[in-house]
């Protein structure tokens, strides 16, 4: 077989193998809410927290001193990336507000990046503040503070503030998008199930029709959960042995000489 041969053979199965992970990243945009817009107000609390969908971008009227609260579901591989904006009365103090993101088991997550506290001065009239978590991680030791697939928490709210301006309106707007990291992400293992709370929230029938059963969120298997044993890496990893049996196959053609037996001279 030619070198010819050899390098096409394996540029196909190269191809080959790269067609479904093309096909998984591929996931579909988050679409709107079903009344074909984005959510007009946030929660209260975390179990009443407005559901937004990546790509979205709620708005919520509210007052100086209210908790408002949206959630958000994120898979394995995504970084999230949350901007919130909040647009202050004319006339008002000095005051800080604050952004959070939590996972579904309600831990706080550190902002890799962005500016989570702002301060803002007498008079400012708009306020942003941005929160860009860790990746996103299949699974974790149960020690760990690890961010892992399932529902996540966005907190907006005044942290200092003044009498005077408790109670006064403001309005906000908070965005969520994430990042697909990859395979540079991936670990050796998978959540049996994301972390969906809300079982207290909302019921459905069971099969039987008899029974009711707890349904832990709108944000289910029904979004398409990716996480699984499947990533890049393991076309990377099959890119790398072939390029080794390419190189084998390229040294052994260069040293094997001509191919033609050696012959004794004849008298000798």
């Amino acid at each position: 077989m030619s070198i010819t041969r050899v390098l096409s053979a394996a540029l196909l199965a190269v191809g080959l193998a790269a067609g479904p992970a093309v096909a998984d990243d591929a996931s579909p945009s988050p679409s709107a809410s079903e009344d074909g817009g984005a959510p007009t107000q946030a929660g209260t609390s975390f179990r009443t927290a407005t559901e937004l969908d990546q790509g979205q971008q709620a708005t919520a009227g509210g007052s100086t001193g209210d908790y408002l609260y949206w959630s958000f579901p994120a898979d394995a591989g995504q970084r999230p990336d949350v901007e919130a904006t909040v647009k202050l009365p004319d006339s008002h103090a000095a005051q800080t507000w604050q952004l959070d993101v939590y996972d579904g088991l309600r831990r706080r997550q550190a902002c890799q990046y962005g500016t989570g506290t702002r301060a803002v001065a007498q008079g400012t009239t708009s306020v942003r503040l941005a929160c860009v978590t860790r990746t996103v991680r299949a699974w974790s030791e149960p020690w760990a503070n690890d961010p892992l697939p399932g529902t996540y928490y966005v907190r907006l709210t005044v942290v200092d503030l003044g009498n005077a301006d408790l109670g006064q309106p403001v309005s906000a707007e908070v965005r969520v998008d994430s990042k697909d990291i990859g395979g540079s992400a991936a670990v050796d293992g998978a959540l049996a199930k994301p972390l969906v709370p809300g079982i207290a929230v909302t019921s459905e029938k069971s099969d039987d029709g008899d029974k009711k059963t707890a349904v832990l969120s709108s944000f289910g298997s029904d979004d398409g959960w990716s996480s699984g044993w499947w990533t890049d890496r393991w076309v990377w990893t099959g890119i790398g042995g072939v390029l080794a049996a390419l190189a084998g196959i390229g040294g052994y053609a260069l040293t094997r000489g001509s191919g033609r037996p050696y012959r004794v001279p004849p008298g000798a």
